[in-house]
């Protein structure tokens, strides 16, 4: 069973290819400016839509990532953002007897508190499983899961959809599981697309981003 979000994993599956190049072939054919298109300019191309406000050419690339070891607090935030495609692991049709779960730090630091989440969550998962053998089906013995219960999930966003959830779920505001799962998926964007991603700088002892201007 895991305690706080050790077993976090960010995933990236799946990147638009060349998707700072077909960004600014997209934006290009706004202005019909093609000739100005080599190698590089879809650096200073992006910086320049960036900073004013043409979001929408972004939209043309997609990311891909898989995140595990994740609570369902986690995952009902995250499907809160409609833009994206999400596919979920299936408390329906995956037998939940032996879950693992996720402990917040701030539960698992106070002796007491840890005990009264231990107890409540090894009852559910007891309660689970007598369910089970009386016959009751996955989609029914759910109903007494608690919110902890590790999850695992597929999710697909355009550029411009994930600038918007990084903006939202990487300040100090947002909640900490979000927080750090959003960071990761940050770190990777800006391997993969650095240029659409730079203006967000990582501050690492803070665990929270910085807007910097281009």
């Amino acid at each position: 069973m895991s305690n706080g979000i050790v077993n976090m994993n960010v995933k990236l599956l799946s990147i638009t290819p060349d998707a700072e190049r077909l960004i600014e072939r997209a934006g290009r054919t706004a202005y019909q400016s093609f000739r100005h298109q080599k190698d590089g300019s879809e650096k200073t191309f992006i910086r320049k839509i960036t900073k004013k406000g043409h979001g929408s050419v972004l939209e043309h690339a997609y990311a891909t990532f898989e995140i595990s070891g994740v609570s369902r607090v986690f995952t009902h935030q995250l499907i809160r953002h409609r833009l994206c495609s999400f596919t979920q692991r299936s408390q329906r049709y995956v037998d939940e007897r032996d879950m693992n779960y996720i402990e917040p730090d701030s539960v698992s630091n106070k002796e007491e508190a840890h005990s009264v989440f231990i107890e409540f969550m090894e009852s559910a998962r007891k309660s689970y499983g007598r369910l089970k053998e009386l016959g009751i089906r996955n989609e029914d013995a759910r109903f007494v899961l608690p919110n902890a219960v590790e999850t695992q999930i597929v999710v697909t966003a355009n550029l411009r959809e994930w600038r918007h959830i990084v903006k939202l779920r990487c300040t100090p505001a947002a909640q900490w599981e979000i927080r750090r799962v959003t960071m990761e998926i940050l770190r990777k964007l800006k391997e993969v697309a650095p240029t659409a991603f730079e203006d967000f700088e990582i501050d690492e002892g803070k665990d929270r981003i910085r807007m910097i201007a281009l």
